[in-house]
């Protein structure tokens, strides 16, 4: 029997997700995003329908939006994206850096348990449709399918510690996946032991942003573990994301690689005058990549990593 997956139109059989991008960044709206980092600031659904749609003309089907918890999200907003391209989208619950909750003190005092009630229920019961921004919670029929947590530095700090814990319990409670972002690249070993220690299965894990940094002895030790490693640099760095690819691959660990774009700047989006815009990613890694390695990518191991244990 297939797994399923848990999309924000509903779960679905994971053996029709069809190619994914693994790490996206479809609406990014919050006050503070608006205010002091225009490079990300993407709020319109016309203008994500616009991009979305180069992608579903490259043979994309399915996209993890991963923007989490009350530093961007718009559930409705995503939905509308999804309706209008034919695009399934899984949304992330979680938190994301420091820096998007400057104004946000809950994110900041909750404790472990409190920070999994509410990743539970964004998953369960429906993303709040203010984003937990507003002074009341008002429950979407958007639901999240996968679980975010961020980390800074090479080693964990208090505050990752208590968000890894909350993003442990999440997963085993709902069966969900983490997604987890490493700064620069850095700190995945660290990442990789802290979510273990707590009792998160290796292959439920994947690791974005690790293909910043060129090193294939780290590549190595991470998929030596059993995690996914996110390779999502592949339309700013192709040559060095291709060729991780194709090591890593090389050495055995194809089934443990995924592929995305991270595509949070304007200046990336070909439909906003930017380059070289989302669908450059499928376009160039079918130019790369051989047939089953595609397969894999894009297909087979999104399939294993996003459904729902």
């Amino acid at each position: 029997m297939t797994g399923v997956i848990r999309t924000i139109g509903g779960d679905l059989p994971a053996d029709q997700a069809g190619p994914v991008y693994s790490h996206e960044h479809l609406i990014i709206d919050s006050p503070l995003v608006a205010g002091t980092m225009s490079h990300i600031h993407l709020p319109s659904v016309d203008e994500a329908v616009a991009e979305v749609s180069t992608c579903v003309s490259e043979g994309v089907r399915t996209m993890v939006d991963a923007m989490p918890a009350a530093s961007g999200r718009s559930p409705e907003r995503l939905l509308r994206v999804s309706i209008l391209t034919g695009m399934r989208v899984v949304a992330a619950t979680g938190l994301h850096t420091d820096k998007y909750y400057t104004d946000v003190p809950w994110a900041g005092s909750e404790t472990a348990e409190e920070l999994a009630r509410r990743f539970i229920a964004d998953i369960e019961e429906g993303i709040d449709v203010h984003d937990y921004l507003g002074e009341t919670v008002e429950r979407s029929a958007v639901v999240a399918g996968v679980v975010k947590v961020a980390s800074l530095h090479e080693q964990p700090t208090d505050r990752d510690r208590r968000l890894f814990e909350a993003g442990a319990m999440t997963a085993e409670s709902t069966g969900v996946p983490v997604l987890t972002h490493t700064e620069a690249g850095l700190g995945g070993m660290s990442q990789i032991e802290l979510l273990t220690g707590l009792g998160v299965p290796a292959n439920r894990i994947a690791l974005s942003h690790t293909d910043k940094v060129g090193d294939p002895a780290y590549h190595r030790a991470m998929l030596e573990t059993g995690v996914f490693l996110c390779y999502d640099q592949g339309i700013r760095q192709p040559d060095n994301t291709f060729a991780l690819v194709e090591s890593m691959a090389a050495e055995g660990f194809g089934e443990q690689i995924l592929l995305g774009t991270d595509g949070a700047r304007r200046s990336l989006w070909s439909t906003l005058g930017g380059a070289p815009g989302l669908a450059a990613l499928s376009v160039w890694a079918r130019d790369r990549l051989d047939d089953g390695l595609l397969a894999d990518v894009f297909v087979a191991n999104p399939a294993r990593y996003l459904s729902l244990a």
